[in-house]
């Protein structure tokens, strides 16, 4: 039969053919005209699966808050009927010189705590919370809304429960149980947004960019959130944490260092769950491990090394760093999950591997140094 089929659609080709084309120009044309139909239709179920979460997304919202159950303020309902704008009163504008990095985008050590994190903690939440709300525009018109719909649902949930949490709003968050298919979904998106501009790695990053990394930090540390997004989306950030891992080893281009400390960023605000820091911690002490050993190896054969793996290892470093301390000032936190396996094969002939490169390579032996100092105090403790 698809013998036939092909000999049929051969003939067809070659009586249809237009005078003055070969019948290869003729297939050739005739492909692409099929290729162009079948990306367009391709590109109809993407914005009708868009607009389908997004119903779902309100439907959600409403069903969790209905927009007329507010209590304490009559000004709300306008606000929350109405919304404000968006957000993004503060800048990320990154310096392109691939070694500053701007005061609007200051971050201690690796980015900890920047003014916009530690402002959500300073204010009456039934007032800033209130003020915050966004419209719920959520519909998908370019790769930057692609990103944007998720962004502004997940905010929208967390507003609400902050309103709820200050009397502001009853909310009813058993109906994230309900449909968990909405939530997971909105989070994947989220984080396939993420990877795909932190493979781009364009500088200056834009405000949005920002907000969307605040958002994903903001539902991570709360605690009744995160317990739902890390019961349907657990491997999906596990996912998510090893692509930053390997674009942060891989990137080799020549203005990378702001690129690599914005991942780095991102990923010491995942480390502030308490679980997924420890899967976290285990995934550092693996990719830094190898890379100690590789290294030991090429020294003593003599051989070549990558210069730009081994420029790439120190953000990691100094990530691992960052988690375990905050893991030792956190005496309070099980440290089971990275206590075991990693740690053992991490600490194995460390000392001999530090003997070995800290000659020719102060830093890193430095560096491995401080880890394994770090290890031993929480072991301490």
């Amino acid at each position: 039969y698809l013998k036939i089929s092909k000999l049929a659609l051969a003939f067809a080709i070659i009586h249809s053919k237009p005078p003055g084309k070969s019948c290869k120009e003729y297939t050739e044309h005739l492909a692409k005209t099929v290729s162009k139909q079948d990306f367009a239709w391709k590109l109809k179920v993407e914005v009708l699966e868009a607009e389908v979460l997004r119903l779902r997304q309100e439907l959600l919202l409403n069903k969790i808050c209905p927009r007329f159950c507010l209590e304490n303020d009559a000004s709300a309902e306008t606000l929350l009927d109405q919304g404000c704008v968006n957000p993004m009163s503060y800048s990320s504008q990154l310096e392109d010189s691939g070694c500053d990095v701007s005061n609007d985008y200051a971050f201690d050590s690796l980015g900890i705590a920047s003014d916009v994190y530690q402002s959500e903690h300073n204010v009456d939440p039934s007032k800033h919370w209130l003020e915050r709300v966004l419209p719920l525009n959520l519909r998908c018109t370019s790769k930057e809304e692609y990103l944007r719909a998720p962004v502004q649902f997940l905010q929208h949930l967390l507003q609400i429960k902050k309103l709820s949490e200050g009397g502001v709003l009853q909310a009813d968050f058993t109906e994230l149980e309900n449909d968990s298919f909405t939530l997971c979904n909105s989070v994947s998106q989220l984080l396939d947004g993420l990877t795909v501009f932190y493979n781009s790695s364009k500088f200056p990053v834009s405000n949005f960019l920002t907000e969307a990394v605040c958002v994903l930090s903001r539902l991570m540390t709360d605690t009744k959130l995160s317990n739902h997004v890390l019961k349907k989306c657990f491997k999906k950030l596990e996912e998510f944490k090893k692509n930053l891992i390997q674009i942060i080893l891989r990137n080799s281009s020549v203005n990378r260092f702001q690129a690599l400390h914005a991942v780095s960023h991102t990923l010491v605000l995942l480390g502030r769950n308490n679980i997924l820091r420890n899967s976290l911690i285990s995934l550092l002490l693996s990719e830094v491990r190898q890379f100690a050993e590789q290294l030991q190896q090429a020294h003593q054969i003599q051989a070549m090394y990558d210069v730009t793996q081994y420029e790439n290892i120190f953000p990691l470093c100094m990530i691992l760093e960052q988690l375990l301390q905050n893991e030792t000032e956190e005496s309070n936190i099980s440290r089971s999950d990275y206590d075991g396996e990693e740690k053992v094969k991490f600490v194995k002939n460390l000392d001999q591997i530090i003997l070995h490169l800290s000659d020719e390579f102060p830093l890193f032996s430095l560096y491995l140094w401080r880890v394994s100092v770090l290890l031993n105090s929480a072991q301490m403790q």
